[in-house]
């Protein structure tokens, strides 16, 4: 049985002003919950916002504490960030992608989201004629409403029925054939489908990044979370997968967000390959009136534009844990598991009742549990699965919204405790009995 009315929910939107809650977005999703718990006093199964709930880490708590009994916040610090954080971002991407990157190219952001506004917009002026991005969908939402803000265009495809090598080529091969692409963006692993880039896709992508001179910008938000490898461990192999061995066309970007719950303090880093970071571009030059090298221009033209900088204290929190994951102190490898037990428990109970997973495999493996899953519902399209399970209490977000031409929806585990894994048995066998034949 419904746990809420179409009537109740159609006054939750109303009263939020969702307009259509079936291609709502993520924030629109969680205040239409948030209402319905507060009018209601039901809880809801919250897998609609990706953020994190684990206990921040501990030594960059200690770190930042450190550095503001030290008196540096009454200063303003370099755009170009603190020289700790910038060695300490080198030394980590040695250790555990095995890929040599200067301290210089690693610039701190007021998180990912920060980086690749940034980014977006260096890439998409360096070359007149090369400004569009292509997104390898599914997404993350809010970069394509990034593009929206500054007018950047933008081309996508779901890569759903594009796996493996030579099928990724011949889509990126049509995609970038008019020479307009300036950079392809994706994430690795992937939000909202926890997929996988394997090795041979991400050379693909290297080598088309290079012949057609496009900048790949690779999402790590999920940094060594593919919990089926042994990675994680300083300095020794598996790395995790990169188009950085592959093109020096290359900005990576990471966050402390997930890795270290570290999200409340919004740090991540754009780090610049060495030779995409020192190059020059005319165009860069003339719009801005500066020396036009890449590097530099995104730093103290555009980034510095944005924010300002980011926070010196935050910036020495993230330098220390960075630094004592490669000593091999901090496993946040094994202190994000607990993502991957959700993930199992969750998908276990949705598929006894009925559901599928969407993307359920990479190209040579089944996909592992993570932050994320992706799910569908006999002939349901993913609008019709959203709606309906708001009114069994479970808050989720669209597939269409994250790029996906797949029927479905985003699920996030991060929210679920102990506690509402009962419940959501209980709500997931009324789901079933009251959808049996559809």
């Amino acid at each position: 049985m419904k746990l809420f009315s179409e009537d109740i929910v159609r006054e939750a939107c109303a009263a939020m002003n969702v307009n259509d809650l079936a291609k709502a977005t993520i924030g629109q999703v969680v205040l239409v919950a948030q209402y319905l718990e507060n009018r209601t006093g039901i809880p809801f199964i919250r897998m609609d916002q990706g953020s994190p709930s684990l206990q921040m880490n501990r030594f960059g708590i200690e770190a930042e504490k450190k550095a503001l009994d030290s008196g540096i916040g009454s200063s303003y610090p370099a755009a170009a960030g603190v020289p700790e954080l910038k060695t300490a971002a080198s030394r980590f991407i040695k250790s555990f992608v095995d890929i040599d990157l200067s301290p210089e190219g690693c610039i701190p952001t007021t998180g990912s989201v920060a980086a690749s506004f940034g980014a977006f917009i260096a890439c998409a002026q360096r070359i007149p004629g090369k400004d569009k991005v292509l997104f390898i969908d599914p997404g993350f939402p809010i970069q394509k409403s990034q593009l929206r803000v500054v007018g950047i265009g933008m081309k996508s495809f779901d890569i759903y029925p594009c796996r493996g090598a030579e099928k990724l080529e011949a889509r990126l091969r049509e995609e970038m054939a008019g020479g307009d692409v300036a950079a392809i963006v994706y994430s690795n692993p992937n939000n909202p489908s926890w997929i996988c880039l394997e090795e041979e896709e991400l050379e693909v992508i290297g080598k088309l990044a290079t012949e057609f001179d496009a900048v790949v910008m690779e999402d790590l938000a999920y940094f060594c979370m593919d919990y089926r490898k042994e990675l994680g461990h300083p300095g020794v192999a598996p790395f995790i997968p990169t188009v950085a061995r592959y093109t020096d066309n290359y900005i990576l970007m990471l966050s402390a967000s997930k890795i270290f719950s570290y999200a409340g303090q919004r740090i991540g880093l754009c780090c610049i390959s060495d030779a995409l970071y020192g190059r020059q571009y005319r165009s860069l030059a003339e719009r801005y009136d500066d020396s036009g090298i890449f590097g530099v221009t995104l730093t103290a033209s555009i980034l510095y534009m944005i924010t300002s900088g980011c926070t010196a204290t935050t910036q020495y929190a993230y330098a220390e844990m960075l630094n004592l994951s490669c000593d091999g102190t901090i496993d946040f490898v094994e202190d994000t598991r607990e993502y991957s037990r959700r993930a199992g428990r969750m998908k276990e109970i949705f598929c006894s009742h009925g559901f599928s997973i969407v993307y359920d495999k990479d190209v040579t493996d089944k996909v592992g549990d993570g932050f994320f899953f992706t799910l569908s519902y006999g002939k349901m399209s993913g609008e019709e699965l959203l709606l309906e399970l708001m009114y069994y209490g479970v808050s989720c977000i669209c597939l269409s919204t994250t790029g996906s031409m797949q029927n479905g929806i985003r699920a996030c585990v991060s929210r679920m405790t102990e506690n509402l894994f009962p419940v959501l048995e209980e709500r997931m066998t009324a789901f079933e009995k009251d959808h049996i034949y559809e």
